[in-house]
């Protein structure tokens, strides 16, 4: 794993899925030996790619190590040489190329090192069937070497939110407790697509809402004061608030505080606070992206619980807030659907048996087709 697997200051879905399999694994009769790789990755340091030879030069042969995407796919030249040697799955959160903002030449090299990693490897991990398929598609990799883990849900207490009974909202004054609470859970990077949110929340400041951003702050300096002269530009101080990174008990009250989850990604493999709302009962308003309508899913009778919208578009963005604020009806179905959602999810314990299959195929392969 690398190591800001444990940055309070920069939480994402990838790390939580890496510690939440670490320690789940075991459960299901797996022994697990945790690294983590010092450096700054998908950039390591000289210093960091040593450090990562020597953990893969430890095991003895026909080992099975599980290597986190964003370290394995980073040093093809370190991880590729004992792919011979070892049994090497590599899990993919994000593919490297697909973070939004990268120069380009820079997301072409970054695309290739990850594709001689993943043909080298001997299993892929992906966190969803789409996810799945590109990596398929776009790396030329075989399907039956590609396998998929979705991360979980722990369902939680149903959200109570701002609305004073099942389905209502106060027609209040801006700022007051009434008011419906959005909420957004993602670190502030162009790839979460925070810019196109403030957009779109400002065509629709004549309505009562507020929105709480709830993110690591770190990761991208410059566009976090962007995004703040954008807030201020719109006049939107006092409405939109950009809380940083929570976790544990500070999380779980946002998302029990939330009336909608508002999510404007420009790419996802899945999208785990998607998941999370739902798991509260919390309907999703999502760009229709990569994984996140595999996210959102539907209700068992066929309902979507919330909406999706086109990426990159703030004004479709806009239109669906507009619509969801304004109209009661609208905001009953997609809270009963997102209840319905709810009792369907998958939890965690059936990503960490949909691993432990993947491992076990790889671990029972004969050693030549390794």
């Amino acid at each position: 794993m690398p190591a800001g697997v444990d940055d309070p200051a920069a939480p994402s879905g990838g790390n939580v899925y890496d510690r939440r399999v670490c320690r789940d694994l075991p459960a299901v009769g797996w022994q697990v030996r945790e690294h983590v790789v010092a450096g700054d990755w998908p950039r390591p340091a000289p210093a960091a790619r040593e450090e990562l030879a020597r953990i893969l030069a430890e095991p003895a042969d026909g080992s099975l190590l599980l290597i986190d995407g964003l370290v394995a796919c980073a040093a093809p030249d370190v991880v590729v040489p004992e792919a011979d040697r070892l049994r090497l799955a590599v899990l993919v959160h994000l593919p490297l190329g697909d973070e939004t903002g990268l120069p380009r030449d820079r997301a072409a090299v970054l695309d290739a090192a990850e594709r001689r990693t993943l043909r080298a490897a001997a299993a892929v991990v992906a966190t969803s069937r789409w996810a799945a398929g590109r990596l398929v598609e776009h790396h030329g990799l075989a399907p039956d070497r590609v396998h998929v883990a979705a991360p979980g849900a722990d369902i939680g207490p149903l959200a109570p939110g701002s609305a004073t009974a099942p389905g209502a909202l106060r027609d209040t004054a801006r700022g007051t407790g009434g008011d419906p609470r959005l909420l957004c859970v993602a670190s502030v990077t162009p790839r979460k697509g925070q810019y196109e949110l403030v957009e779109a929340l400002a065509t629709v400041a004549d309505l009562p809402w507020s929105c709480s951003l709830v993110g690591g702050l770190v990761q991208d300096p410059g566009y976090v004061d962007r995004l703040r002269a954008l807030v201020t530009r719109h006049g939107l101080d006092d409405r939109v608030h950009l809380a940083g990174p929570r976790g544990g008990p500070e999380l779980n009250a946002s998302y029990a505080g939330a009336d909608l989850l508002v999510l404007a990604s420009h790419a996802e493999t899945y999208g785990m606070a998607v998941t999370e709302a739902l798991a509260r009962g919390v309907p999703v308003l999502a760009t229709a992206v990569g994984g996140l309508p595999e996210a959102v899913g539907n209700a068992p009778d066929g309902s979507v619980p919330g909406a999706l919208v086109p990426p990159h578009d703030p004004a479709a963005l806009a239109t669906a807030l507009r619509r969801w604020l304004s109209e009661p009806g609208e905001r009953h179905r997609a809270k009963v659907a997102a209840r319905r959602r709810r009792t369907a999810l998958a939890g965690w314990e059936t990503t960490t048996r949909s691993l432990a299959k993947a491992l076990e195929q790889l671990r029972l392969e004969p050693r030549e087709a390794a």
